[in-house]
């Protein structure tokens, strides 16, 4: 699919981006408004959106699976999926959005997401050198990198300037592509890259899923 038709619809109006489960996380940053935010910082990862919701998020210090509102999915059987919509509480029937964000495929593919966008009228991506720490102001994304510590926040001018005095380190301006470091499918194991919730490895394997998510997918 062309790169221009993985982004389905961009709403400022509701705050909301719509995009292909094949479509890369800086196609979609590339595609939204100055001042609305999406739920994973400016970087690349392997798989893209499906990857991404599949794998849970990244480096987010929020609870992720809030800000996908809607998805389609291909599940196990074969079966297109609706889940959500684009509002927060549409919910009718079983939530299947909050078990298939971060199930590691066992769920199924996602095709599409609706993804809710925060509004944001500064922005900063800082490194310092050092372990990942949670610094005193706790930035809306923060993950280690080899020996960097990242930190991505936004919000009120002056709220990213007492985050950057906090911080310290260096503002980073190039764009941050890991996909090379994944060249067999990015998982959960000893690797270089580090967030709050996991150390992602190449090739690494899935974590464990409860019982309940292997009947539910056996429904699927």
């Amino acid at each position: 699919m062309p790169a221009h038709q993985r982004i389905l619809e961009v709403s400022s109006a509701d705050q909301l981006v719509v995009v292909s489960g094949e479509a890369s996380l800086l196609e979609v940053w590339q595609a939204l408004p100055q001042g609305l935010f999406p739920p994973f910082p400016p970087v690349e990862l392997p798989g893209g959106i499906n990857g991404l919701l599949k794998r849970g998020g990244f480096a987010q210090t929020f609870f992720f699976a809030s800000e996908v509102l809607g998805l389609r999915f291909l599940s196990p059987k074969g079966h297109r999926v609706t889940a959500g919509g684009r509002v927060v509480k549409n919910v009718q029937g079983y939530d299947l959005v909050r078990p298939l964000v971060g199930s590691f495929g066992v769920l199924g593919e996602v095709l599409e997401a609706t993804l809710r966008l925060r509004p944001g009228r500064a922005s900063v991506l800082l490194r310092r050198k050092g372990e990942l720490t949670e610094p005193p102001l706790r930035p809306r994304f923060l993950w280690q990198e080899l020996h960097w510590t990242y930190a991505f926040h936004w919000g009120h001018p002056k709220e990213i300037a007492r985050f950057r005095e906090a911080f310290g380190g260096e503002e980073v301006s190039e764009k941050l592509d890991y996909t090379s470091l994944f060249p067999h499918g990015m998982g959960v194991g000893a690797g270089n890259l580090i967030d709050l919730r996991f150390s992602w490895a190449d090739g690494g394997v899935a974590p464990v899923m409860p019982e309940a998510f292997k009947r539910l997918a056996d429904a699927l």
